[in-house]
């Protein structure tokens, strides 16, 4: 062959956490069965799936080692275990992000506090200072009326 695919059954990102497979199960079985053979990506991505599984299953059925509904039960069984630890791989990164968001959120807090404390400090110094040169110049003022008075 030249390498070019035959039809489309899926795609594949790997940028979301955890990657997001969205794949056409059916006709990915369909390939697989008729002797498809994926590179070891596909291959990889196709057994997290269940497709090897279900494969493997269907094998079965035809030797006469049980029925289709046993089958269909046993691949349920299997993409619930799945399916249940992916919804706590998802659920941890959700609570990690919200503990992080507190946790920068407190930070951010305490930041912002010291910050307003230092801004009150310089304001209290300011006024304090303010207060002094207003003392002193009242000061410099209160002896010259006394002066004035005392020449009457």
């Amino acid at each position: 062959r030249d390498g070019k695919f035959t039809e489309k059954i899926g795609t594949y990102n790997p940028n979301t956490n955890p990657a997001t497979v969205d794949l056409n199960f059916e006709r990915a079985l369909y390939w697989v069965e008729t002797g498809a053979q994926p590179t070891d990506t596909v291959r990889n991505l196709l057994k997290s799936e269940g497709v090897y599984m279900m494969k493997h299953l269907r094998g079965g059925v035809k030797k006469g080692a049980f029925d289709e509904t046993v089958c269909q039960q046993k691949f349920d069984a299997w993409k619930k275990v799945k399916d249940t630890s992916k919804e706590a791989l998802e659920k941890k990164t959700a609570d990690e992000k919200k503990a992080s968001a507190v946790k920068n959120l407190e930070d951010e807090k305490k930041a912002n506090e010291a910050i307003a404390k230092k801004v009150a400090e310089k304001k209290a110094a300011a006024k304090a200072a303010e207060d002094a040169e207003k003392a002193a110049e009242a000061e410099a003022a209160q002896p010259e009326a006394t002066e004035t008075p005392a020449e009457a």
